[in-house]
C-alpha cells in the first residue's frame, strides 16, 4: 500500500472502515455461506481480520510515511537482501505503528458484537456473545467483573506498548 499505491488494493483494504458493521456482518455471512464455510471460530477470526485490517493499515502506513527510505537503500547498498533489509531496518522502524495497530485491532475486535453475531455458528461462544446473553436479563456481578478485567487488560496493554515503543525508537 505504501510503496506501490495500487488504488484497487487501497479501496479493498480501507472500505471496511466506512461500511456499517451490520452491513459488513451480513455481507460476511453471505460470503461464508457462498464459500460453504461452516460458521464457527474460523469464520469469526476471518471476519475480524477483514474488519480490522483497514485500521491497522492506516496506522502502519502513517508510520511508513514518516520513515526515511534512504535507510533501506543504505542497507541494500551494504549487501542486504530485500528480506534482510525489511527485518533489520524497516520492521524495527515501523514496530511502534505495528504495535499500535495490533492494540487497536484487539480493542476493536474484542468490542465488536455485531460482526461476531452474524459470523459465529450456533455453538460458537465468544466473549461479546457471552456478555450479550448474560445481560439480556440483568447486569450481574459476573458482567461487571468481566468488564473490569477487560478494561484493566486494555489499560495494561497500553502501558506496556508505551514502555516498549520508546526503546524501539532509539538508534543503536
Amino acid at each position: 500500500l505504501h510503496r506501490y499505491r495500487i488504488r484497487v488494493l487501497e479501496v479493498l483494504v480501507l472500505t471496511p472502515i466506512a461500511i456499517p458493521e451490520i452491513l459488513m456482518g451480513v455481507a460476511l455471512l453471505i460470503f461464508f455461506v457462498m464459500l460453504n464455510l461452516s460458521l464457527g471460530l474460523v469464520s469469526v477470526a476471518l471476519a475480524h481480520i477483514a474488519f480490522c485490517i483497514g485500521f491497522v493499515a492506516i496506522v502502519v502506513r502513517a508510520r511508513l510515511s514518516g520513515m526515511d527510505e534512504s535507510l533501506v537503500e543504505a542497507a541494500r547498498d551494504c549487501g542486504a537482501t530485500p528480506a534482510q533489509a525489511f527485518w533489520h531496518v524497516t520492521l524495527p522502524l515501523i514496530m511502534p505503528g505495528v504495535i499500535a495497530g495490533a492494540l487497536m485491532a484487539f480493542t476493536l475486535s474484542i468490542d465488536d458484537f455485531v460482526i461476531t453475531f452474524f459470523t459465529a455458528g450456533a455453538g460458537t461462544v465468544t466473549l461479546p456473545l457471552q456478555i450479550y446473553s448474560m445481560i439480556k436479563i440483568a447486569v450481574t456481578p459476573e458482567v461487571n467483573a468481566v468488564s473490569t478485567l477487560l478494561m484493566l487488560l486494555t489499560l495494561m496493554l497500553i502501558v506496556i506498548a508505551s514502555k516498549v515503543s520508546p526503546s524501539l525508537l532509539r538508534s543503536e
